[in-house]
């Protein structure tokens, strides 16, 4: 898995699928890395598939937070450029969700579609997320591990499907990645660039996720004019975990609704 080196820092990037297969591009949430998307790539083996790590998180490149949202979105948009995607349907997660709108807003001539996954155009507030930076700068990733597992798997969090990996991967992260963007969520506010988008979106919510609830998911959908919303009853925040074929067919279904296959 190669790192592209871009001017002022690399970035891990994984490509997967044959080159003539509808493209796609993957970014994951925050504390997590392009692992993440195994289960749902192993499902979409006829797609052109770019992941990649987000600054500050697994392989890529650790530079000193803060980030901006900009940095994110134009780490993607470079990537996309880098591979040679074009007219690629950007699946989002989380923090990434944020990074897909941004992207689409940005160059449509790179974004034909958005999935949305668990995500909004705003998660959470400032106050919250300076209090989150604080106490991972005290005491590492683990002053936060046991609280952010509950809000993504629920109170029985510790008998989670893909707990360990994800428990892993986030106590991996480097707590200046996570910090830098953390700083970047705690700064973005996309209802109003959000509304301007007109293009196939597919919304994906869990009515178990504690992270960003449904209702959350719904109202950042409502501002795309022609949105699909999928809800996952009794999923988590990581549906591509433990409920990998319901998510994944869902995917299957967007993209073929729109013959992005």
């Amino acid at each position: 898995m190669p790192l592209i080196y871009l001017p002022e820092l690399r970035l891990h990037a994984h490509v997967t699928g044959p080159e003539n297969g509808a493209p796609l591009l993957l970014i994951h949430g925050l504390g997590q890395d392009h692992q993440l998307w195994q289960s749902l790539c192993d499902r979409l083996p006829g797609h052109r598939i770019l992941s990649y790590d987000l600054r500050g998180h697994g392989a890529s490149d650790c530079p000193p937070a803060p980030y901006s949202m900009g940095s994110l979105i134009r780490d993607a948009e470079r990537l996309c450029e880098h591979i040679g995607l074009k007219e690629t349907v950007v699946i989002g997660h989380g923090l990434g969700g944020l990074v897909a709108q941004g992207l689409a807003v940005k160059r449509l001539d790179l974004v034909r579609g958005l999935v949305l996954s668990h995500t909004a155009a705003r998660i959470g507030f400032s106050s919250q997320w300076q209090d989150r930076i604080a106490k991972i700068r005290e005491g590492g990733m683990a002053a936060l591990h046991d609280q952010v597992m509950e809000r993504w798997f629920g109170r029985a969090w510790r008998d989670a499907p893909g707990l360990e990996a994800v428990s892993a991967r986030f106590l991996a992260t480097p707590a200046e990645g996570w910090a830098g963007c953390a700083a970047a969520l705690s700064g973005s506010d996309f209802y109003q660039t959000t509304a301007t988008l007109r293009l196939p979106c597919l919304a994906l919510a869990g009515t178990g996720d504690g992270a960003t609830p449904a209702d959350l998911v719904r109202e950042t959908a409502e501002l795309i004019p022609g949105h699909r919303f999928g809800l996952i009853r009794g999923a988590d925040h990581l549906p591509m975990l433990g409920r990998a074929d319901e998510y994944a067919n869902a995917i299957k279904t967007f993209l073929s609704e729109i013959g992005h296959i």
